[in-house]
């Protein structure tokens, strides 16, 4: 049996971690740096570092700040935001990160996942898809969720996998921040599709929605999650007992 993974997110603007509702309403949480720590310590298998306003904003990632973010880590470290070239890549993992995360820049240029997969392996290109039901459809949302970009999204990872991405977060903007449990219908249709690993993200608000998360779509690898664990409604080691608990096999 594969271990199951948990993974905090720290969605970062201007050098602060934020969280929002349906990708709106963004408040401030915490420093990133010391969050990371925080979490390295308390277990987390690996931690997402999100530039939620790279790509909106046309800038590049805050490099200085996922720099002391890295030092301070022993996991595994995915980043994203802002990323639209292979230098970009390149930059990215200089300054610590593990994997990279590609969102707004592959649905710009879709070759970009192919080239980075060629250059550093399939394990370090993560697609990260924003999506929400648009008249019954699943669609891929741009630039951090605010701008759709009309294509269907289970075709698109589609797409992004033969590209040679090699894992898939999977963000619903539906449930985002909402906290009344993960997007099953849409990770059944993702796990489906494709087979490399997918990450389910937006809508945990409590330990029994992992639990239900495992359970119902039994072919996710991952809970990724943001509020619950920054305001610590929910503390990683309890969850991962729990889990354990329920035989779902984990890192504890």
């Amino acid at each position: 049996m594969i271990t199951k993974r948990i993974i905090p997110c720290l969605d970062v603007r201007d050098g602060r971690v934020v969280k929002g509702v349906n990708f709106e309403g963004i408040s401030d949480v915490s420093s990133p740096i010391e969050l990371a720590e925080y979490y390295s310590k308390s277990g987390a298998d690996e931690l997402v570092f999100y530039d939620i306003t790279a790509s909106f904003e046309g800038r590049k990632l805050f490099t200085d700040i996922l720099t002391k973010v890295a030092k301070k880590i022993f996991i595994p470290l995915t980043v994203g935001g802002g990323i639209n070239t292979v230098e970009d890549f390149d930059r990215v993992l200089k300054c610590g990160a593990d994997k990279v995360s590609v969102n707004s820049g592959a649905i710009r240029n879709p070759e970009l996942i192919k080239e980075a997969s060629l250059k550093y392996g399939n394990q370090c290109v993560v697609i990260s898809a924003d999506i929400k039901r648009v008249d019954g459809v699943f669609r891929v949302f741009a630039k951090g969720g605010r701008e759709n970009t009309g294509m269907e999204a289970i075709s698109w990872i589609k797409k992004c996998v033969n590209l040679g991405a090699g894992e898939v977060v999977v963000n619903s903007i539906d449930t985002d921040g909402v906290k009344k449990g993960f997007d099953l219908e849409l990770l059944s249709e993702v796990c489906s599709a494709v087979n490399v690993p997918v990450i389910a993200s937006g809508g945990a608000g409590s330990i029994e929605h992992f639990i239900e998360l495992f359970n119902k779509v039994p072919d996710v690898d991952a809970g990724l999650a943001a509020s619950i664990f920054h305001f610590n409604e929910v503390k990683i080691k309890d969850l991962k007992y729990k889990l354990k608990e329920n035989y779902i096999d984990m890192r504890i």
